[in-house]
């Protein structure tokens, strides 16, 4: 049997993946701020999850619960970082920029720097990164949101590419997607929102092809090539 750990599992997109995870035969280590949450989960098969209280802005409390989840599991195939917060801040409020900064791109880091390590060790692994369409460009109105998935593409890139130099079996998914019908899609007028459901289902086939880069659902790969290719001068005007 498989073993994954979903940091960030509580909600949305980490908890149907987690749930998507067991019905395909696979033992899961689940965690997240919301001790309650977790164990909602838990009890809907007990057999087949395990948890863990994580808050990934506390990076050494952090890092000890994810070995001591991994040693319960008996071992690690697979991790997909799913945590991550989003807030409107066209304020520029700063305590809002610096809890997604310390979400998103510290907390994240650390995760991703265990896993990596982990993997090498082992010499074998999968680490699933949930980025996003925002990474593309920025945004007046989530910049630290933005700039934060920004971070993360390129750092997935960074750990896919120092996989290929070491030579081994060691896959990194970065999987961005649109707007997602959860609490994280925030905003008025908003487009495109998909059901959660099918945008689970694209990324755990995703997952399960070991893709490198893949946009959810299909159409906001269109998005991200227009976003690409509109000029700065009439970007920042929008």
């Amino acid at each position: 049997m498989k073993k994954a750990i979903i940091i960030g599992a509580t909600s949305g997109i980490g908890k149907e993946l987690s749930e998507r995870f067991v019905a395909n035969n696979y033992k899961v280590g689940i965690t997240g701020r919301r001790k309650e949450l977790l164990l909602e989960l838990k009890d809907k098969n007990p057999d087949a999850y395990l948890t863990k209280v994580i808050d990934v802005t506390d990076t050494a409390s952090s890092i000890q619960q994810l070995e001591e989840l991994t040693i319960e599991l008996g071992g690690l195939d697979l991790l997909v970082i799913s945590s991550g917060i989003g807030e409107i801040n066209e304020a520029l409020d700063f305590e809002i920029e610096k809890q997604t900064i310390d979400t998103n791109i510290v907390g994240f880091t650390s995760i991703a720097d265990w896993t990596f390590n982990y993997f090498e060790k082992q010499k074998s692994g999968h680490l699933v990164v949930i980025s996003s369409i925002g990474g593309i460009r920025g945004s007046c109105r989530a910049p630290a949101y933005n700039a934060s998935k920004a971070y993360q593409i390129n750092y997935a890139e960074g750990l896919r590419q120092k996989a290929a130099k070491l030579k081994m079996p060691i896959f990194i998914t970065d999987i961005r997607p649109g707007l997602v019908d959860t609490k994280m899609a925030k905003g008025e007028g908003l487009f495109w929102v998909m059901p959660l459901e099918k945008a689970v289902n694209q990324m755990y086939n995703a997952i399960v092809r070991k893709k490198k880069v893949v946009y959810v659902t299909k159409r906001w790969r269109l998005i991200a090539m227009i976003l690409k290719l509109i000029p700065r001068p009439i970007y920042d005007r929008m």
